[in-house]
């Protein structure tokens, strides 16, 4: 069986979407079916009614072996929260890019969510970024830091040390690049059901 599943099984509506969160672990998978999102994480396991859903969050969250992760968060009553991972584990060095089964899963599972809030009169909210506690500290790090690594610049110039110079200069840009992005896309906010920010999903 493949690590992705995105198909029609026996029930025609329902959709898979699987991956392995550990080179280690059991591969976690989950179902969209008729009756609500149907989950196994190796000894856990259990169904929830999409009208038990409460909250729901979309992020971006890079590692060091991939750049392009993203997160699908999901909280509900009577059940833990579930990760659902835009990438899996490969091997010891690679983790392999799931982008289209996780961004087709992703709008299927809001048009169930958008479908079982208006039938049942509930209201879910959809969230987009990091949690504003820890973005809003967060930014002010990567502000500070990359005002200190300027400054260093210049010094390490006014010092006369060119070769310093550049090599801090780039390991600022390189910084700036990778925590630019990674905050420009995590900016904390609301969105609706049919209306996903493209920012926080693969492309293609």
């Amino acid at each position: 069986m493949a690590m992705t599943d995105l198909s029609t099984s026996a029930a025609a509506s329902d959709v898979a979407y699987s991956y392995r969160p550990s080179l280690l672990g059991a591969a976690w998978v989950f179902r969209l079916t008729e009756e609500g999102l149907i989950w196994d994480a190796g000894r856990r396991s259990g169904r929830i009614p999409y009208r038990a859903i409460r909250r729901v969050r979309l992020s971006y969250k890079p590692v060091s072996m991939q750049s392009q992760r993203f997160l699908l968060e999901v909280w509900a009553d009577n059940a833990p929260k579930l990760e659902i991972v835009s990438s899996s584990w490969k091997s010891m060095v690679e983790q392999e890019r799931l982008d289209k089964a996780y961004a087709y899963f992703v709008r299927e599972l809001h048009r169930r969510i958008a479908l079982a809030q208006s039938s049942a009169n509930e209201t879910v909210r959809f969230e987009h970024g990091s949690a504003p506690l820890l973005y809003w500290p967060g930014l002010t790090v990567f502000a500070g830091v990359a005002l200190g690594l300027a400054w260093l610049t210049v010094r390490t110039l006014q010092a006369d040390a060119r070769g310093g110079a550049v090599f801090i200069g780039a390991f600022m840009l390189l910084f700036l690049w990778q925590g630019g992005n990674f905050f420009r896309r995590n900016r904390p906010g609301v969105y609706r059901a049919d209306a996903l920010p493209e920012m926080l999903m693969p492309k293609g």
